[in-house]
């Protein structure tokens, strides 16, 4: 491929992930909509359904999101009544986030959105097994690069 050819929008990598991203987004929005949370928050709640009671930096670790995103975030899941925010008694800068029961029972009714999810995308287990390890071998190397600079 020559330099010209290489600087298509259609042959960047970046631009397949971002569009991806955005479909995606667009076909959780209906299923999201019904449990009343954005995308993020969705995400947001699925790390706390595998881990409750973290601090904030660890939860902005595991999603990639930085305190600007993510404060604003809790703050309106705290507002619908699904995580609780207290500062950390050993550690007055460290706040935790913790799920309320309103918060857990929310799991109940996502349990089926992966599923559904699925459906509309006409997949197989099998693929979505082979793309979700390449993506995550993809997310390794890139993190590898940025380790690096």
């Amino acid at each position: 491929m020559d330099n010209h050819e290489a600087l298509k929008l259609e042959n960047q990598i970046c631009f397949a992930f971002y569009a991806c991203s955005r479909e995606i987004t667009k076909l959780y929005r209906p299923m999201l909509d019904r449990l009343e949370l954005t995308y993020t928050q969705y995400v947001t709640m699925l790390a706390l359904w595998e881990q409750d009671q973290v601090t904030v930096t660890a939860l902005g670790n595991k999603l990639y999101l930085d305190s600007g995103t993510l404060t604003p975030l809790l703050k309106k899941l705290e507002a619908a009544g699904l995580i609780t925010r207290t500062r950390d008694r050993n550690d007055e800068r460290s706040v935790i986030v913790e799920l309320t029961e309103q918060g857990r029972a929310l799991k109940e009714k996502a349990a089926g959105i992966p599923a559904e999810l699925a459906c509309k995308v006409e997949g197989t287990p099998e693929e979505a097994g082979i793309l979700l390890r390449q993506m995550h071998e993809f997310l390794r190397r890139l993190q590898s690069c940025n380790a690096k600079e």
